[in-house]
């Protein structure tokens, strides 16, 4: 009896042995979950009693901390400590060289085509507060994922860019690509001059 068991258990034994060979494949990378946070927001001004002395405003979200630089007047950048992104801003004031700060804004843009699969643009005009502007979203693994300039055509001219800070990788940061571009479309969407 002991012989027919161990002769079952090597027929066994052979028998799964000598299956057909398939070739391994290897695992994709995984990506950890990236949670982003629920968004309010507030208007600008309202962050800090300085922002109010500020040519512009517009609704900022609530989990972002305003940081002013020291470059130029009225500079900030918008830093997402949750997520670890900051929406560089600049801001200059037009002095009959609209097209040459539209077409800094415009190469700006487009220094990161090669690097980008598409960047649709979306223009915005506000002609009650003398908003206009145009949304870039850069798709693909660029720099940063998202820009626009908005201006008066007179006397102000606004610009900003997203950035995350880590090595681009569209794939694993579209949580927080998606998450930022909403928020600058709000921006957009609410900028108002406060100066005339």
């Amino acid at each position: 009896m002991r012989k027919i068991g161990f002769i079952l258990w090597i027929g066994v034994l052979f028998l799964t042995a000598c299956q057909k060979n398939e070739t391994s494949v290897p695992k994709p990378y995984g990506y950890h979950r990236i949670a982003v946070p629920d968004t309010s927001y507030i208007p600008f001004e309202q962050y800090q009693s300085a922002m109010a002395n500020y040519p512009y405003t517009f609704a900022l979200s609530a989990n972002a901390e305003v940081q002013v630089r020291d470059d130029e007047p009225y500079w900030i950048n918008i830093y997402y400590p949750s997520l670890d992104a900051t929406i560089h801003c600049s801001y200059k004031t037009v002095q009959r060289n609209l097209r040459e700060l539209t077409n800094d804004a415009l190469e700006f843009v487009y220094r990161n085509a090669s690097f980008a699969n598409a960047i649709p643009e979306r223009e915005y005009a506000h002609p009650e507060a003398k908003v206009y502007g145009v949304l870039f979203d850069l798709e693909g693994n660029t720099a940063s994922s998202c820009q626009f300039f908005v201006t008066d055509s007179v006397r102000h001219f606004f610009r900003a860019s997203v950035y995350c800070n880590c090595p681009p990788n569209a794939d694993s940061l579209a949580p927080i690509y998606q998450y930022l571009r909403t928020d600058v479309t709000k921006m957009v969407e609410t900028f108002e001059w406060k100066r005339n």
